[in-house]
């Protein structure tokens, strides 16, 4: 990949705290690559639009509020509806390892659950677009 990596981050639904997307998004930045933050409360529809009009290569959705069965496999539906196969999808959040199983299933990326290191993210990422870590 020529080009910088560019992520969407978004939070999806009523999840109102919105720190560790922060975190994420100055991570990433800090790793070199472009970041556009939706801010809170998005719904599924409008992260999908946002990602295609910044023409992203990621979307990274951060889930706190237990809503995960059901936007991830919204998302995914829509990226999906706008032809947007190409767009890796992964989240962060508090997520039962169960759901974690069920959502990578439904082609879903990484999920990153509370402690995560903001260094294992971005090598996830890279390590996605054949970027050195």
């Amino acid at each position: 990949m020529s080009q910088k990596i560019r992520v969407l981050i978004a939070k999806a639904g009523l999840d109102g705290h919105d720190r560790g997307a922060k975190v994420i998004a100055a991570a990433l930045r800090d790793a070199g690559m472009e970041v556009i933050y939706t801010g809170l409360r998005k719904t599924p529809e409008t992260i999908v639009e946002a990602a295609l009009q910044e023409d992203v290569n990621a979307i990274g959705i951060s889930s706190l509020s237990g809503a995960h069965m059901t936007i991830f496999p919204k998302v995914m539906n829509l990226m999906k509806e706008k032809g947007m196969e190409d767009v890796l999808l992964f989240g962060g959040g508090i997520v039962p390892r169960e759901d974690i199983v069920k959502l990578k299933q439904l082609g879903i990326g990484e999920i990153f659950t509370p402690g995560a290191s903001t260094f294992a993210i971005v090598d996830y990422i890279k390590k996605t677009f054949n970027v050195p870590v």
